[in-house]
């Protein structure tokens, strides 16, 4: 098998902003701020880091850095209209040419809580904008005594990815556009049993997913993919046509980098709470309606899971070093050992910096 593997690094900036491309009235027209948050993900050369191993830290180095003109400052001084897509190209311009940064995957900006940019390897901007909606539902395909049969309730969330970069309107699609767009959708599933609307007789998260796009693309023909969370920690994607889901987990766990030269801090004995995102795709299961049962995924995997929560890393003999590639690696390894239809890891040390390597796609992008 062989791995791909993308560093990911972020930084967050507080600035002021106004644009003027926008109608009279708008509340964004006027003066306003925002607390930014920066992603960049990138194939690296192996000899690109000072050391291997370091990849990550490098490449939050240089992001800050690239970043820190618009840190409490007004962003028309830098960019004449500082959207957050102008913002992800501005960055990754000055990325590519100025710090040196190679194979840049994805740029990201987050304005708020629940909505950003994320733009692509192509240079395609797919706008995002996360909601939420409360409802129960029980799965009723499912073997007798599984805790999803009884009927039980979320608070879902559902992010609606758009390419802005699609379609022939005079304007490109904006936040506005994607909360008229789900505003129907919200009294459909908002307070409701979703076993009862016609379509959603067996609603995992994954027909969930269907059922909005099947509703959703005729009057968002831009729509890239779409995300729903089930918890807080497993959902499913679907761009159409590919079901992927993922199941998240946290652990805490002790490193040292091997590799790093004997004075720098990382090759000490240190530690982080991780994220870790486990990726799978498989076709549906039609009388399911899974691809994947999430407690199964977190049944196989929790052998491994417990290897490496509360440990010192450095002390697996099979574990190369602790940098979150190998890390990712590793457990990308060991997992398709047990969940063949494993086929992504994401590893983060802190939000958003980390690694992902992935066995086949990289798939979509998840807000951190």
């Amino acid at each position: 098998m062989r791995n791909q593997t993308i560093y990911s690094a972020s930084c967050s900036f507080e600035s002021a902003c106004q644009i003027s491309a926008l109608p009279e009235g708008h509340r964004s027209r006027g003066l306003h701020g925002h607390s930014y948050f920066a992603t960049i993900r990138a194939h690296l050369p192996a000899d690109w880091a000072p050391f291997p191993g370091g990849e990550v830290e490098e490449l939050r180095r240089r992001l800050e850095a690239c970043a820190a003109p618009l840190d409490h400052a007004l962003l028309n001084h830098s960019i004449t209209e500082p959207t957050d897509e102008n913002i992800a190209r501005w960055i990754k311009q000055r990325l590519e040419n100025e710090f040196g940064v190679p194979g840049i995957q994805q740029v990201g900006i987050q304005s708020t809580q629940h909505s950003g940019v994320d733009l692509d390897a192509d240079g395609m901007a797919h706008v995002w904008r996360r909601y939420r909606f409360q409802a129960a539902h029980k799965l009723p395909n499912v073997p007798a005594g599984h805790k999803c049969g009884r009927m039980h309730g979320h608070g879902f969330e559902v992010i609606v990815h758009a390419n802005q970069d699609l379609g022939e309107r005079d304007l490109s699609v904006d936040y506005d556009h994607l909360d008229e767009v789900w505003a129907p959708f919200h009294m459909q599933l908002n307070y409701q049993c979703l076993n009862e609307i016609e379509g959603l007789s067996n609603p995992t998260s994954e027909v969930i997913s269907a059922w909005v796009w099947a509703r959703m693309k005729p009057q968002l023909p831009e729509l890239s993919w779409l995300t729903v969370y089930e918890t807080g920690s497993c959902g499913a994607n679907f761009d159409g046509q590919n079901y992927r889901i993922w199941k998240e987990l946290t652990l805490d766990s002790a490193i040292q980098l091997k590799r790093a030269p004997a004075e720098h801090p990382l090759r000490g004995i240190h530690g982080h709470t991780y994220t870790l995102r486990l990726h799978l795709s498989a076709e549906l299961d039609q009388l399911m309606g899974w691809t994947v049962d999430f407690g199964d995924v977190k049944t196989q995997f929790d052998p491994i899971f417990k290897a490496i929560d509360h440990r010192p890393l450095f002390e697996i003999a099979d574990l190369p070093d602790g940098d979150t590639a190998s890390l990712a690696a590793w457990v990308l390894a060991k997992g398709r050992a047990v969940l063949p239809q494993l086929d992504r890891v994401d590893m983060y040390e802190t939000r958003g910096c980390g690694s992902i390597v992935s066995a086949d796609v990289d798939g979509p992008v998840i807000p951190v």
